[in-house]
C-alpha cells in the first residue's frame, strides 16, 4: 500500500526520495532532522499515515496496548506558574484542591478488589512537602494496593523535592524507588528550546535538567515515559530539536518505554488566546513521532487529551498505545477544555475501539507486559 501511494501521490522530490528509503529500509532507515521537516511541511497526511503504520507493525505488529489504571493527583497547588497551564491552582484559590497522606491512603483503599495494575501519581509542585514526605505517599499507596504498580512524580517534581532535600538525582531516586515507586511518567518536558521554554514556563526546570533525571532514573533501572507539547507557540524546527534530545538520550539509556505526544488546550490559561490545532496536525505529530523516534518502543494517542475518536484515528497513525481505562481520576486535560470532561472507558470499550480501527487489542500492565485475566 505505501509504494503504491508513493507512486500515485504528486510528491516533491525530496518528500518522494525519504519516502522510497523509508519504505524500502523500514527500520534500518533513520530520519534526519532535515528529513523529519521536510516531511511534517510537505508530505501528505495519507502518505504519512501509511508509513507510520508500516512503521508501528515493524514494532509492535498488530497490537494495540491498553491498561487498568487510575490518577492520584495529590495536589493543583503548584510553585510554578506555566503560562499554558490550566491546572495549577495557588494555596486558598476557590478551585485549589490538597489531599494529605491521609486521603490520598483512602483513595488507593477504595480500589482494594479491582483489577487495576498501575496507580500514576502526579500533581502540582506543593511547596511545603519534602521528599520524606512523597516516598511516604508511596509507602501508603503501595500498603493500601501492594500488587499494583506505582509510576509516579514527573522529573518536575522530581527535579524539585529532590533539590529541597539536598541530595543528588541518584540518590534522591533510591530513596523513592525504596518507598516502591517503579516508574516515571513523562510529563514536564514540554518543549525542549531554551527560547520557547522561556516564554511558556519560564520558572520550571529546564531541558537539560528535565533530561538529567530521567537519565538518572534510567541509570538505576527505572523505565521512564517522555512527552512534547505541541501547538502552540512553538515550531515545527522546535519539535524535531525536542525529538531528538529524545532520541539521542533513548540512544544512551534505553530507559523510555513511550512516547505521548501532547496537544496544548487552550482554555482556562494565559495562553488562552492561541488557538488550538487541526486535527490532520494532531495526527502529523503522531506519525512524525512514530517515524523518528525508532529506537522508542511505543508511541501512545493519550485518549482523555485526544478524545475517543481522534484516539481511533490515531492508531491509523503509528500510534500503539491508548493508556487506560482511569476512571475519572484526572483534571489535568479536563480542566483546560479537552472533549472528555470525566475521562472513564471500561476495557470493552477500549478493546472495541481497538478493534474498530483494524488492530488487536492487548492488556498490558506498566512495564508493556501482557496481563492475562482467567
Amino acid at each position: 500500500m505505501t509504494d503504491e501511494l508513493i507512486r500515485h501521490l504528486n510528491l516533491s522530490p525530496e518528500v518522494g526520495r525519504i519516502a522510497s528509503r523509508l519504505s524500502e529500509a523500514g527500520e534500518r532507515y533513520r530520519l534526519s532532522d532535515a528529513d523529519a521537516l521536510v516531511l511534517m511541511r510537505e508530505a501528505p497526511i495519507a502518505l504519512l499515515g501509511a508509513l507510520a503504520v508500516a512503521r508501528k507493525r515493524e514494532v509492535s505488529g498488530n497490537e494495540v496496548y491498553y491498561n487498568r489504571n487510575i490518577h492520584i493527583e495529590p495536589t493543583n497547588i503548584c510553585v510554578f506558574k506555566c503560562r499554558f497551564c490550566s491546572y495549577r491552582r495557588g494555596a486558598g484559590e476557590p478551585d485549589a484542591w490538597y489531599h494529605d497522606l491521609d486521603a490520598v491512603e483512602r483513595l488507593a483503599a477504595e480500589r482494594q478488589g479491582e483489577p487495576i495494575t498501575e496507580v500514576h501519581i502526579v500533581g502540582g509542585v506543593h511547596p511545603d512537602h519534602d521528599l520524606d514526605y512523597y516516598c511516604e505517599m508511596i509507602r501508603r499507596v503501595k500498603k493500601a494496593l501492594p500488587h499494583v504498580a506505582v509510576k509516579a512524580y514527573t522529573a518536575v517534581e522530581l527535579h524539585y523535592i529532590i533539590g529541597k532535600a539536598g541530595l543528588s538525582l541518584e540518590a534522591g531516586l533510591r530513596r523513592l524507588r525504596e518507598a516502591g515507586m517503579e516508574a516515571i511518567p513523562g510529563g514536564g518536558a514540554e518543549i525542549f528550546d531554551p527560547e520557547i521554554r522561556g516564554r511558556i514556563c519560564p520558572e520550571k526546570p529546564s531541558a537539560a535538567e528535565w533530561l538529567a533525571t530521567h537519565e538518572a532514573a534510567h541509570r538505576l533501572g527505572l523505565s521512564t515515559n517522555c512527552t512534547i507539547l505541541y501547538g502552540h507557540i512553538e515550531r515545527y524546527e522546535h519539535r524535531i530539536d525536542h525529538l531528538r534530545q529524545l532520541r539521542e538520550l533513548q540512544d544512551r539509556t534505553h530507559g523510555f518505554d513511550a512516547f505521548i505526544p501532547l496537544k496544548y488546550r487552550n482554555m482556562h490559561n494565559s495562553m488562552s488566546a492561541i488557538g488550538e490545532v487541526s486535527l490532520p496536525e494532531d495526527m502529523k505529530m503522531m506519525a512524525i513521532s512514530r517515524l523518528y523516534l525508532d529506537n522508542i518502543p511505543h508511541i501512545k494517542a493519550y485518549w482523555p487529551m485526544l478524545g475517543i475518536g481522534a484516539t481511533e484515528l490515531a492508531l491509523s497513525f503509528g500510534a500503539d498505545d491508548i493508556d487506560g481505562t482511569i476512571d475519572d481520576t484526572t483534571k489535568i486535560y479536563s480542566m483546560a477544555g479537552a472533549e472528555e470532561q470525566r475521562p472513564r472507558l471500561t476495557t470493552e470499550r477500549m478493546e472495541r475501539l481497538v478493534r474498530t480501527a483494524g488492530f488487536e487489542p492487548i492488556e498490558r500492565d506498566t512495564f508493556y507486559r501482557p496481563v492475562s485475566r482467567q
